[in-house]
Formats: C-alpha cells, structure tokens, sequence
C-alpha cells in the first residue's frame, strides 16, 4: 500500500495557490513538500496544516493505493 497525493496538488491548482507558497506563506518546510511530491509518508500534523489551509479533509487531498499484492 501506498499514499498518493495527486489530490492535494489538484487542489493546490484550482485554488490557484503555488508550492512556493506553501513554503513562504504557510511556513510548510521545503523538505515536506518534497515529500509529498514524491508520495512519501508526512506527519499528521502535517496533513492537518495542509487541510486547515485548504478548508478540507484529509480525504480530500490524499488517498491510499492498493498495490495487486495487498488484497
């Protein structure tokens, strides 16, 4: 199983709001964001910053994957 979040960055889009700014105007570490371009585990806190910003919940920016072998 794996995280995906292709959501958070559709989001990001139609919101019209930049990585840049996440990382200059919500104070998101540039390190975290790397990590979530590269779908790999952040903090719950983390999840809860980007959802507070957005005004959404934590389904709505990522999701899990279900590789062939995990069912």
């Amino acid at each position: 199983m794996s995280i995906s979040y292709d959501k958070l960055f559709e989001l990001l889009e139609k919101k019209h709001i930049k990585k840049i700014e996440l990382r200059n105007k919500y104070g998101i570490n540039p390190k975290t964001i790397s990590s979530l371009v590269k779908n790999k585990s952040v903090t719950v806190d983390t999840i809860y910053q980007l959802c507070e910003i957005l005004d959404c919940q934590a389904g709505d920016i990522m999701e899990f994957v279900f590789d062939k072998k995990d069912k």
